[in-house]
């Protein structure tokens, strides 16, 4: 019974998640395809070890974060469409990354999305559906109209660290001459979520790492393959890459 209603919780969440990026749900991989994050990972921390107590302290903190730019950016990187994706990494590149310039690109990002925020860490939330920072503390995020639909959405590993990664990947492969800064946007955009109260920082380790092993998979799908080559096209033609 604890299962079946974790289980729905998980899915009123993705598709709260998804319906609030206007964005729908696509995906390369299978369900079957896709690294099982319950057989990857280890158990959440739990209280009382070394583990648990870093994590309260990364908490505690990152509170005077609060009204400052990087707060404002948290609240920015809560956004998991894939527009916003593209924007986190505009200046990076030196392009505007949107559906007007960069389609085909977006498109990859929108469906890593499926593949690294939802079903890459889906079977570990529901395992261990983990209470989130703000809940455990009793206090606020910096996205207090998402409480509510977080609280009762397990914690680890995180979905929005695992896709930051993923997108951080996904566009170092095509701009490798960019890849410091773009894998460290990448970081920032999971540890946006230490930053907001909504994650602790296992959860966010653990998201990156999902975030690989999906990337890893996907470079075995040929589909992935091919769209990651007209990515590319693009962004030759943007003059963004070498011929």
């Amino acid at each position: 019974m604890i299962r079946t209603l974790a289980a729905i919780t998980s899915i009123l969440w993705s598709s709260y998640i998804f319906a609030a990026t206007n964005d729908e749900i696509v995906n390369f991989l299978s369900v079957h395809e896709v690294p099982n994050s319950l057989s990857i990972l280890p158990p959440p921390p739990i209280e009382n070890t070394v583990q648990w107590s870093a994590d309260k302290q990364a908490f505690i903190q990152t509170r005077h974060f609060e009204g400052t730019r990087r707060w404002k950016l948290a609240i920015a990187d809560a956004n998991l469409s894939a527009n916003h994706m593209g924007d986190a990494f505009s200046d990076v590149l030196g392009i505007d990354i949107s559906p007007r310039t960069t389609p085909k690109l977006i498109e990859v990002l929108k469906r890593v999305r499926g593949d690294s925020a939802r079903l890459a860490v889906r079977s570990a939330k529901l395992e261990y559906m983990r209470i989130r920072p703000f809940v455990q503390f009793n206090t606020h995020s910096c996205t207090p109209e998402s409480e509510k639909a977080l609280s009762g959405n397990g914690s680890y590993p995180s979905g929005h660290a695992s896709y930051g990664w993923a997108a951080a990947l996904v566009l170092a492969e095509l701009v490798p001459e960019k890849q410091n800064a773009l894998l460290a946007r990448g970081y920032d955009f999971g540890q946006s979520r230490v930053v907001c109260g909504v994650h602790w920082q296992s959860d966010v380790d653990a998201g990156r790492l999902m975030g690989s092993a999906a990337y890893a998979r996907l470079h075995a799908k040929p589909e992935f393959i091919s769209a990651l080559a007209e990515a590319s096209k693009e962004l030759q033609e943007l003059g963004v890459l070498k011929e």
